[in-house]
């Protein structure tokens, strides 16, 4: 299954599958954060479209387009042609450089990299048929107060990542209690034993407990006590393909 990248312009921005690292994640101790396994899944459940060049946006709080000022680091011939003020409000319009083909019945999500955190602009999310579309899309970040933000040559300004929405309009939400279901009953009250007995080991700083640090029942697709087989489709790292070019 692919998913098909048309650069529409002739220095198209470079597209790499996503990085789990974050730089907000690398300063806890021992990298604290990377053992939230969703989080870095998330981070690289998708592909990255990175800045061609090093730039500053400032907003002075107008409604205009003019009222958001953009400055490269050095000349750059396709800066103008790459972020924009288009829609005024405070809003920057990247351009992706592609349009994107996906198999039938998928569509692409275009977000911020997940979990990238940029003080005074937020990335907007869309979704789009790309399944059909025959022309690009664009990236929008917001920004939430005036000021002066940058972007980074090589930092990304795009997040893409593939779902199949329609079938989602047939699935139906339904609120049940747990006792309605022994098993997954069974299986959250051992957790919940052994998550309870293992904070209270930590805040006693027993030393085995301390030693251990965390439990991994989640990371290692494992339950406590082996209430259930290992979850066998499991995933605790990602690394998706990068783009090669194609005829």
């Amino acid at each position: 299954m692919n998913l098909e990248c048309y650069p529409v312009t002739e220095r198209p921005p470079e597209i790499v599958a996503g990085r789990p690292q974050r730089a907000w994640m690398d300063r806890f101790a021992a990298r604290h954060p990377y053992r939230c396994l969703p989080l870095a899944m998330a981070n690289s459940t998708g592909w990255e479209i990175l800045c061609p060049m090093g730039f500053t946006l400032e907003w002075n709080g107008g409604v205009r387009q003019e009222d958001i000022q953009l400055k490269p680091d050095h000349p750059h011939p396709d800066f103008h042609k790459f972020v924009q003020s288009h829609f005024s409000h405070g809003v920057a319009t990247f351009h992706t450089g592609y349009l994107f083909r996906t198999p039938p019945g998928w569509s692409m999500w275009a977000m911020g990299p997940p979990n990238h955190i940029k003080d005074g602009i937020q990335p907007l999310a869309g979704l789009v048929e790309t399944d059909w579309l025959p022309f690009p899309f664009t990236m929008n970040w917001l920004f939430t107060r005036p000021g002066r933000v940058r972007f980074e040559k090589n930092e990304p300004f795009c997040f893409i990542t593939l779902t199949q929405d329609k079938p989602m309009a047939d699935i139906q939400p339904v609120i049940r209690a747990m006792s309605s279901n022994p098993e997954l009953r069974d299986q959250y009250d051992v957790w919940e034993k052994h998550r309870t007995e293992f904070n209270q080991r930590i805040f006693r700083q027993d030393p085995d407990a301390t030693r251990e640090a965390w439990q991994r029942y989640y990371f290692k697709g494992e339950f406590p006590e082996e209430v259930a087989p290992a979850a066998p489709n499991h995933v605790n790292k990602r690394r998706l393909k990068s783009p090669r070019f194609g005829g």
